[in-house]
């Protein structure tokens, strides 16, 4: 168990009394030092104590300078912190992915037993769970007040979508769902059930129903129909998580295709490839930039998708989104570092098909301007030696020329 701090990302410890009273005692920085700013590495201090504060302040560049300098993610300070365990409940994932490229010890316990999964889950930290699951920690560890990830997960969750989303994970991990916590002497699902939340007890339930005859099939037709709860048990069924249908798309293909957000949050924390190609060249990332999901593209970024990645005509996903149009897409993926002056095969950038199969109206010249301030390079022309500005000028869009002159 572990305090809130400011600016962790946690939800209120005091939500219940057990929750205050099993919390772990801590130093945390004040609401003043909690801004994240970056710490002045001094070697002639404690590495390990300047390694726990960097991982306080979620400063993931001070902690790469420390550990580099010899500092240990496992040490420990009296109160049983070590910057591992702190960014368990405390995040980001970057640092957490950090702790755990650098020795993490999944072992460790903090002052009242419990694991770094044991945290996340208590403070609804799906990715970072999930990340914890798949480098093997025991899903099943019993702190010294009874309670297992799962039990935290759902006793000191909410009825809201972090709570569920880890919930999901540890479901979709095999977590032990019939052991009642020491404390209550109730199981998840009659803790969901007495606390209320009625999308963690669906999750439960769905758990506890008959056993899967073809796993795999039952987990793309969950991804296709955005059953988050199907395919977190088919995922403990045994399912292949990378499992391709008869076109080769995968689950995390099938979710971003038909827009299934919560889907896809659960197999990007269970690790599914962001890159998988299927018979079209389609990856799921790449489809974002054809369906303009943000929320799509903001699920799959945690699983560090390869924005050079090209689909069937050469493209990356910044060029359909700017020919279809999608406004908001265009501004959320040109903060990515995708390349806004990428060529595709027939010979266009995103900023020459915003003009070429756009009709210059409001959303286009949004687009283009976006594009141009992201440094699309309006000198670029296609095929035929024709730029973004002569293109807009033949097609009689006054407005798209007028904006691309001023960057010119």
């Amino acid at each position: 168990m572990v305090l809130s701090v400011v600016g962790g990302g946690a939800r209120d410890s005091s939500a219940t009394s057990a929750k205050s009273a099993s919390s772990t005692p801590t130093s945390p920085p004040s609401s003043s030092e909690s801004a994240r700013a970056p710490t002045v590495v001094d070697p002639a201090a404690d590495l390990d104590q300047q390694l726990r504060d960097a991982a306080w302040a979620g400063d993931v560049a001070t902690a790469q300078q420390l550990i580099a300098a010899g500092a240990d993610v496992n040490a420990k300070d009296s109160t049983y912190q070590s910057a591992y365990l702190i960014s368990t409940s405390e995040g980001p994932l970057e640092l957490a992915r950090l702790m755990l490229a650098n020795g993490a010890d999944l072992s460790s316990l903090d002052s009242y037993d419990g694991t770094g999964l044991i945290r996340a889950a208590e403070r609804g930290l799906a990715l970072i769970a999930g990340e914890l699951v798949q480098a093997g920690i025991d899903l099943d560890h019993v702190n010294n007040i009874g309670y297992q990830a799962i039990h935290e997960a759902v006793w000191f969750g909410a009825d809201d979508q972090p709570s569920t989303d880890t919930v999901r994970v540890l479901v979709a991990a095999g977590a032990d769902l019939d052991t009642p916590s020491e404390s209550e002497g109730l199981t998840p699902l009659q803790m969901a059930q007495q606390k209320g939340y009625p999308a963690s007890a669906a999750t439960l339930t769905a758990a506890q129903g008959a056993p899967i005859a073809d796993p795999d099939a039952a987990l793309l037709a969950a991804a296709s129909a955005g059953d988050a709860d199907g395919v977190a048990v088919a995922l403990r069924s045994g399912a292949d998580i990378e499992a391709r249908d008869d076109r080769e798309r995968t689950a995390l293909l099938l979710a971003s295709t038909y827009d299934r957000v919560d889907v896809a949050r659960l197999l990007v924390a269970m690790g599914a490839d962001p890159d998988a190609l299927d018979d079209r060249h389609d990856t799921p990332w790449l489809v974002t930039g054809v369906t303009g999901s943000v929320a799509m593209l903001e699920a799959l970024l945690p699983a560090q998708p390869d924005l050079t990645i090209v689909n069937r005509f050469g493209g990356v996903s910044v060029i359909p989104a700017s020919e279809r149009g999608h406004v908001e897409y265009v501004a959320r993926v040109v903060q990515t570092g995708i390349d806004v002056n990428h060529v595709n095969e027939p010979g266009w950038t995103a900023l020459l098909e915003a003009v070429v199969y756009g009709d210059g109206s409001a959303p286009y010249q949004q687009i283009v301007t976006i594009l141009l301030e992201a440094g699309a390079d309006p000198s670029i022309a296609d095929a035929q030696g024709i730029t973004a500005l002569q293109h807009a000028q033949q097609r009689g869009q006054s407005e798209v020329a007028a904006i691309i002159e001023s960057y010119s």
